[in-house]
């Protein structure tokens, strides 16, 4: 019989870099509605020898990875179980965790995340469920977004869901009332890149953005790549931006903050051209990026006809570590938690590995 309530921790690290979001949620189901009660949230800031470890992740052969993959995975633990002692928790019934992603190549087949190592239950003493997106891939499909189905069954009040972390990503219902989504653009990882450069972890509300000028020939060379032609479903990586956007930079040198302009520009513009729905759409704003004052106003600027709810500095913090909580609540009950009208898999599928205490189940 499945249970009605589940109190687990939800742990998130997003392509932004900023550190591993950790939330203790209350998620319950009645006749099928589900609701959810975020009791404990943090981000545990990534130290600089991590964050270096992380972004150059990317550049290290099979070897190299395997042994940052059991790094990241004891590091993770050790997150949990402070995360654990800190706040006192009694009552936790698994823990489900995304890991972090170093390689996403879809197109290839693979997708890569580290930290979903089977070590990771022992570890922490409790049941993990973990490495959503490599059986979606298996199955023909992006590996990404998985968030949708935590949007519509958490937030279905809203007509969208704009996430803008790492990167700008979108879920909403079309006209058939199949649930898609896909990514829309870089944004903190461009930003923080900049705002890095002037001494600062993030671009505190846009302020950089807003002293800099816009370089319209790269905003036009970036608002001109090929992936904002495509048709979803689509998602993008941290290759995206090395292997299409840094070539464009080196070709614009320019201050920090002129960057920043122009990527707020073109973040803002591809946003309105990406989001495809009736004026008047309220729509649910979440992600670091939602701080960003500067962003918002040009956002809105751009997107007159929608309205913008900007939630919860807790929610706006720890949405996606509260739906990777019902990602993995959906695969205890063996219940769907990845849309192929999302992912452009085979067919809808329960994704993730369970990992009990000694024996993992698949």
């Amino acid at each position: 019989m499945k249970n009605s309530q589940y109190r687990v921790i939800g742990i998130m690290s997003g392509t932004s870099l900023d550190g591993v979001d950790v939330v203790y949620v209350t998620l319950s189901v009645t006749q099928g509605k589900w609701t959810f009660e975020i009791e404990q949230g943090q981000t545990v800031p990534y130290t600089e020898v991590w964050r270096k470890k992380l972004k150059t992740a990317i550049t290290l052969n099979k070897e190299e990875l395997d042994i940052l993959d059991e790094q990241y995975t004891v590091y993770l633990a050790e997150v949990i179980t402070a995360f654990i002692q800190e706040h006192a928790l009694e009552s936790v019934d698994f823990v489900c965790s995304h890991g972090h992603t170093v390689l996403h190549r879809p197109d290839l087949g693979y997708t890569v995340q580290i930290g979903n190592l089977s070590i990771l239950a022992d570890l922490i003493q409790h049941k993990v469920v973990c490495d959503f997106r490599v059986q979606d891939v298996l199955l023909g499909g992006q590996g990404a977004p998985l968030v949708p189905i935590g949007d519509r069954l958490l937030f279905g009040a809203y007509d969208a869901c704009l996430n803008l972390g790492g990167f700008a990503n979108v879920s909403y219902e079309n006209k058939l009332n199949y649930r898609i989504a896909y990514d829309l653009c870089p944004v903190n990882v461009l930003l923080n890149e900049q705002a890095q450069r002037c001494g600062l972890l993030y671009d505190d509300e846009g302020k950089l953005a807003r002293q800099g000028t816009i370089s319209y020939p790269l905003l036009e060379a970036l608002n001109g790549l090929d992936y904002y032609g495509k048709t979803p479903p689509k998602s993008l990586g941290v290759e995206f931006v090395s292997s299409h956007i840094q070539p464009l930079l080196a070709m614009y040198p320019l201050s920090p903050q002129d960057y920043l302009a122009t990527f707020v520009e073109h973040i803002a513009q591809q946003i309105t051209q990406g989001i495809q729905l009736p004026e008047q759409a309220k729509i649910l704003v979440t992600g670091g990026g939602a701080f960003n004052s500067y962003l918002m106003e040009r956002i809105q600027h751009h997107a007159i006809a929608y309205q913008f709810d900007i939630p919860s500095s807790l929610l706006v913090n720890y949405k996606e570590a509260l739906i990777f909580a019902l990602l993995g609540v959906l695969k205890v009950r063996d219940e769907v938690n990845t849309l192929a009208s999302v992912t452009g898999a085979q067919y809808d599928h329960s994704a993730g590995v369970i990992y009990d205490i000694f024996d993992p189940v698949w």
